[in-house]
């Protein structure tokens, strides 16, 4: 179950970057204690190719999988909270395969992911956790038939294949996870998406009330993505507006062009049938340019008929 405002905003995190990419469920209940598990996540069979852009989290996420995501240190009596979680999960999941008679396999079955800003050793060798030189530093992993392994956040090497996991670190660890964050290309698959998911929980904790001294930091640290994504969203909209300001002014020229011309061919020639001035206010710019000119010498209705059909 969501516990403070960081829990909130590693869910939104991870759900903003996974959702596009498999099914994302949060709080998701597991027994009838009404136990829930902070994200489940399911990937899409055509999606895990975009799975690579988030590194070491797309590769935590490429089957099935439950991430529990701490803002303090993980103490022992939360990982057996959440070992616990994933082998009621696991038993839910088991009853609906037989239910629909359909077999689970153990490689199916989902695996833990508990992150946490660091891991006290006593914590690693208690539960039997061992690095698995095939993952970077920081990932600790159960014995296999836990399917668990802990991430300490702060000990993650510092590169962009880590940083979607460091965004969710503390203090200054998520302050430079934050500025590279922000030195990513404008164009980049995965940028826009959280930066807006951050500037929304920034401006959800400013304005909230009594907050804790760790949110007053959180919201600290996400200060610079805000105002960021504010400029870029202000730009934006500012040239939408010019653009938008553009097509509406060539628009109204072009129809108080039509008017004049309309106007000067009445007094040339006389009134004018429907039909003609229908199609005078269907013609382009250019020819509505063009008939300026030629109109001048027009002397009667079948002078302006032989024009429209030559220029149709």
């Amino acid at each position: 179950m969501t516990r403070t405002h960081h829990d909130l905003f590693a869910k939104q995190h991870l759900e903003a970057l996974l959702e596009s990419l498999g099914t994302v469920t949060t709080s998701r209940k597991v027994t009838s204690e009404t136990r829930e598990v902070d994200l489940w996540f399911a990937p899409h069979d055509e999606a895990k190719a975009g799975l690579s852009a988030l590194g070491m989290l797309g590769r935590m996420a490429f089957q099935c999988c439950v991430i529990e995501p701490f803002r303090n240190s993980v103490r022992s009596q939360d990982v057996s909270s959440c070992v616990g979680k994933l082998i009621d999960l696991t038993e839910v999941l088991r009853r609906q395969a037989k239910r629909e008679k359909k077999s689970l396999l153990e490689s199916a079955l989902p695996r833990l992911w508990i992150l946490s800003p660091t891991v006290p050793e006593r914590v690693v060798l208690g539960f039997g956790a061992a690095y698995d030189p095939s993952w970077s530093m920081g990932f600790y992993f159960l014995p296999p038939q836990f399917r668990t392994a802990l991430v300490a956040i702060h000990q993650l090497p510092v590169d962009e294949k880590t940083l979607w996991l460091r965004l969710m670190g503390r203090d200054g660890v998520q302050r430079r996870a934050i500025s590279e964050l922000l030195a990513l290309p404008s164009d980049h698959l995965m940028k826009r998406k959280t930066m807006e998911h951050l500037a929304v929980l920034q401006i959800s904790l400013n304005v909230g009330q009594n907050l804790t001294t760790d949110e007053r930091a959180l919201a600290m640290n996400l200060t610079p993505v805000y105002e960021q994504w504010r400029q870029e969203t202000l730009e934006e909209g500012l040239q939408q507006g010019l653009q938008q300001g553009l097509q509406q002014g060539l628009q109204q020229g072009l129809q108080h062009e039509k008017k004049l011309v309309l106007r000067q061919l009445t007094r040339r020639i006389g009134s004018l049938s429907s039909n003609a001035i229908a199609q005078v206010q269907s013609l382009a710019l250019s020819q509505i340019e063009l008939l300026g000119e030629d109109l001048l010498d027009f002397s009667s209705f079948e002078d302006l008929d032989a024009w429209l059909r030559s220029h149709s």
